[in-house]
């Protein structure tokens, strides 16, 4: 007489399997999180830069120490009539240094940066 024995897996093999591939599935969401976080440090870092590239363009462009809206320019005035009230950003903008305002930073009047994004740090 043949002993049959039947063909599959144990309880035992089914929950160290579900197990090794929670661990796996930990170790992704952990390493995928580390990735996203330099890329935002990295989207922070590049508008910062933008953003003070501008300021110096239009000072060196201008002249003066503030920008639009309480702009006291020197040299020449804008291409573009930059109405009372306009925002830094917005005055740059119009002048056609910056394509869109930011949505991480905040920029005042001497050029100067304040953050807005908590994600980003803060500005030297």
């Amino acid at each position: 007489m043949e002993n049959k024995q039947d063909k599959g897996f144990t309880l035992v093999e089914l929950l160290i399997v579900i197990v090794i591939l929670g661990i796996l599935a930990t170790v992704t969401v952990f390493a995928v999180r580390g990735i996203t976080d330099q890329g935002q440090t990295s989207a922070c870092s590049a508008d910062q830069k933008t953003l003070e590239t501008a300021a110096e363009t239009w000072f060196a462009q201008y002249g003066g120490t503030a920008l639009p809206g309480t702009i006291t320019a020197t040299k020449s005035t804008p291409p573009v009539a930059i109405p009372a009230g306009t925002s830094a950003e917005g005055a740059l903008v119009l002048a056609g240094f910056l394509v869109d305002p930011s949505s991480n930073y905040l920029m005042n009047a001497d050029g100067s940066l304040t953050v807005q994004n908590t994600k980003c740090p803060v500005v030297p």
